[in-house]
């Protein structure tokens, strides 16, 4: 069976399965990006409890395997009475292990942020929320898109080990036809593309049309 011929066979299940990819890009990129804020701002905490709570937090997530968080959040945790279904799961284990590395993109960029604009800030008597919100951030925001935009692939690539929870997205649904018709080649080389398609096609323009609208907006363009 030949590309064209495979393509014609099994498109529904294929177009099936990258919905539920996207889906899972999404949802895991709205937590990440939100665990990311959080934990960054923690880690730059004055309180002692709270920065410590951040670096335990990153240090867990970014020092063991993201296929172990996930069955620890899947398998393990309704063992201690919280169950999660798997389409949730999934997505709750990416977000939240991108969003360890995201912290330290989102500390980095804060830091990044001249001291002269804090300290203008501070002359004109904002208070520490307003001062964070309105000035550090967006300033901070222009310097951490682009290793955002590699943080956003490696999510669309981590993705992918849902399969092993049997989340049906791309590659469960890859390694279901190839199951049951062994046509590795073809299976695996149109997910190959597709997932080349969604990192170079849309994930990466999006990202390069976010950092030059938020240039524009910063009057840095």
């Amino acid at each position: 069976m030949d590309i064209f011929e495979f393509l014609v066979q099994y498109w529904p299940r294929i177009l099936s399965g990258v919905g539920v990819t996207v889906a899972q890009f999404v949802l895991a990129a709205i937590l990440g990006i939100a665990v990311a804020l959080t934990m960054g701002l923690l880690k730059l905490s004055t309180n002692k409890v709270l920065k410590g709570f951040a670096v335990t937090y990153i240090e867990i997530f970014r020092g063991t395997s993201l296929l172990v968080q996930l069955y620890w959040i899947f398998f393990v945790l309704p063992l201690f009475g919280f169950s999660i279904d798997k389409f949730t799961a999934g997505y709750v284990a990416v977000g939240m292990n991108i969003g360890a590395y995201g912290a330290e993109l989102v500390r980095g960029g804060i830091l990044s942020v001249p001291k002269g604009q804090w300290e203008a800030a501070l002359a004109i008597n904002m208070s520490p929320a307003k001062r964070m919100w309105r000035i550090i951030l967006p300033q901070a925001l222009i310097n951490m898109l682009p290793p955002w935009g590699n943080l956003m692939i490696e999510l669309l690539k981590g993705t992918a080990l849902i399969s092993l929870i049997s989340v049906a997205d791309l590659m469960f649904v890859t390694k279901q036809i190839n199951a049951s018709t062994f046509l590795s080649a073809q299976a695996f080389g149109i997910a190959l593309i597709i997932y080349y398609i969604l990192a170079r096609f849309l994930v990466t323009p999006f990202m390069r049309w976010l950092e030059r609208f938020m240039a524009r907006k910063m009057g840095r363009a």
